[in-house]
């Protein structure tokens, strides 16, 4: 857990420090087996999803902690795999359009039967 919890906050104060925008972090633990964390956040131009994803990614590195990501040729969504907890960095029209929050949260407050 304790892994799990530093990777999230180093992909959080990444996102943070550089200046992402309307980050969301849904907790999926128990609900399926892709990540415990799914963390959402925007940029404001591909050039600023693209540093983002740079970003968190050499955060991780800095820390000893591996990731692989697609997306960073186009800039306009770019996936991040770190472990148990993913990262999805987009332009705000290409946020809106896909609409992750809405499909996640749903299975984030899922009960268990």
């Amino acid at each position: 857990m304790k892994k799990e919890n530093e990777i999230l906050d180093i992909v959080k104060n990444s996102l943070e420090d550089g200046k992402a925008e309307d980050v969301v972090v849904i907790d999926l633990r128990g609900k399926t087996s892709i990540a415990n964390e799914m963390v959402i956040a925007s940029g404001n131009s591909d050039r600023h999803v693209i540093s983002l994803a740079q970003r968190v990614q050499e955060n991780l590195k800095a820390a000893g902690y591996k990731s692989v990501s697609e997306g960073e040729t186009r800039g306009d969504w770019v996936l991040i795999d770190a472990y148990d907890v993913i990262v999805h960095i987009f332009r705000p029209e290409v946020r809106n359009f896909y609409n992750l929050e809405k499909m996640w949260q749903a299975i984030a407050n899922m009960r268990e039967e």
